[in-house]
């Protein structure tokens, strides 16, 4: 399997940067889906200035510059070099956002003090086990803090850990990355497995147009 840096690397060297509004003018937004200006927002997260907010994989720190205008402790963690540079570019004057390079499981498991929201969109959360990474996130989660994560539904009969592909040149192999894909079901019974309440999984339909597949998005509480 691919040493994951390597592959989010290349991933963020194929990625068209953040545009410099939305489509109502805005200069930073939360956006949970694969589609621009569509789905909820930040207020999906429950938090307010002040909050101390956790993004598990947060590339070039679009969503997480979001949360620090709203003037939250915005933290993030990934693992790709590229990503984070990007971000640091893009937004290093903003105050209240803090970045790290590192594995997931791995931050939790050594920071400190509690978080308001955990979060992840198409991150690291849809990269780590579950197993290893839900008790974690539950460890740091002040009581009645959220976890909400974003990712595509699964395809039809192709449940549990799946293999991601991540093309190269023409020349070479994909790079392979593991991804967890359950029904929005499996998800709810696995984080009450986990210690977590009031567990919600939906799937956000596409906005019109050729593209069909939405985004399944799932809440819980700590």
């Amino acid at each position: 399997m691919t040493d994951t840096a390597i592959a989010w690397d290349t991933y963020a060297q194929q990625r068209p940067e953040r545009r410099p509004t939305n489509a109502r003018g805005e200069t930073t937004w939360f956006n949970w889906t694969q589609y621009p200006d569509h789905g909820p927002g930040a207020e999906l997260l429950g938090v307010a200035a002040g909050s101390r907010v956790l993004d598990l994989g947060c590339g070039k720190g679009g969503n997480l510059a979001h949360l620090a205008s709203l003037d939250c402790s915005a933290v993030g963690v990934d693992v790709s070099p590229a990503q984070l540079q990007g971000a640091r570019e893009r937004w290093g004057q903003m105050p209240g956002m803090e970045l790290h390079r590192a594995e997931a499981v791995e931050f939790l498991r050594g920071a400190t003090g509690m978080f308001d929201a955990v979060y992840s969109v198409y991150g690291a959360v849809w990269f780590t086990d579950p197993a290893r990474l839900l008790p974690a996130v539950r460890e740091r989660l002040r009581p009645g803090g959220r976890l909400v994560f974003s990712q595509q539904p699964p395809v039809e009969g192709c449940y549990g850990c799946q293999a991601s592909y991540i093309p190269r040149g023409a020349d070479e192999d994909p790079l392979v990355v593991k991804r967890w894909d359950y029904e929005p079901q499996v998800w709810e019974r696995l984080l009450s497995e986990y210690g977590f309440t009031g567990t919600r999984a939906t799937v956000l339909a596409a906005p019109p147009g050729n593209r069909t597949v939405g985004t399944l998005i799932i809440q819980a509480r700590a």
